[in-house]
């Protein structure tokens, strides 16, 4: 649907994007990972045409595209009501009248705002807007939805919400394209991504595929006195909950190590299972860095 050749922009002599070269399958939900400051904004807003200056070419499958574009920042008026602020971004997509009133009531219904659509977006909750901030993008029905950090900041049902969206958008053949830093969104809901760091793609493909090419099989262990001192210590890292992940290829020969190594010591083990591999441990394996909020 979308070829992206050779994409280059620089802002005040700073490379923003460099040689930028994808595509990206129609009916796809394509998720664009990467750090704040990698790229991803700046990729976003050259598709979505809000960046004109740039080097390269990028190829549509049709000229008759309809783009629904949800900014990182929300670009709501709040001293309006819900319904106010969706009259007015329908009215930019040129729906007039009958038509108008027709998608603002089905937008209030698929964002879950239906029994608020008449009260000020001052009083609304950070992931309300968020959803609204959506819902102003689908007024006309794009056929591709292009989503920056749709749900920073957003409360748990929002985040639901937001997926249960893109799901029935996806059922509808909808194309979309999913920035964000979380790589667990990106593993939930996204067909393919691509990781984007300093500017470059790092690497890009099926979800599957990059699980399948990169993932390291690992460990994980919690408990004491459950670690020998013969293990490579570059690959283990400790986890926020208090035990490590042992990065191995022979993940079923390492546990039995760990067994054998904690009843020799008299340890105790509270939890040894194998870890099934991370978009983020592949990201920071390419990159060497993690993810920066």
């Amino acid at each position: 649907m979308i070829n992206l050749m050779n994409i280059n922009k620089t802002y005040a002599g700073k490379q923003a994007l460099a040689n930028v070269t994808m595509n990206i399958s129609k009916g796809a939900c394509f998720g664009l990972v990467g750090p704040n400051g990698a790229g991803k904004s700046t990729l976003i807003k050259v598709i979505s045409s809000v960046i004109k200056d740039y080097e390269g070419k990028i190829q549509f499958s049709s000229n008759q595209i309809k783009i629904g574009y949800v900014p990182q920042d929300i670009a709501l008026e709040e001293s309006v009501t819900a319904y106010d602020n969706l009259r007015f971004f329908g009215k930019i997509y040129g729906l007039r009248g009958k038509e108008l009133t027709k998608r603002v009531d089905e937008v209030l219904l698929e964002i879950g705002l239906k029994e608020r659509g008449k009260d000020k977006v001052m009083t609304f909750s950070g992931g309300m807007k968020r959803r609204l901030n959506i819902g102003c993008a689908l007024l006309h029905k794009p056929s591709l939805i292009i989503m920056d950090e749709p749900t920073v900041g957003v409360d748990p049902q929002s985040r639901r919400y937001i997926f249960e969206m893109i799901d029935q958008l996806k059922s509808h053949g909808s194309t979309i394209i999913y920035a964000s830093h979380y790589m667990e969104e990106i593993e939930q809901i996204c067909d393919e991504a691509a990781f984007i760091d300093n500017g470059q793609i790092i690497e890009m493909g099926e979800i599957s595929y990059l699980l399948s090419k990169h993932a390291t099989s690992s460990i994980y262990v919690k408990g004491e006195r459950c670690i020998p001192s013969s293990f490579n210590l570059n690959n283990i890292t400790k986890d926020k909950d208090g035990g490590y992940v042992i990065m191995t290829n022979h993940p079923l020969n390492t546990m039995e190590k760990v067994i054998s190594f904690c009843n020799s010591q008299n340890g105790k083990i509270e939890r040894l299972e194998l870890v099934q591999p991370r978009l983020e441990d592949i990201f920071f394996s390419l990159t060497g860095s993690k993810l920066r909020d």
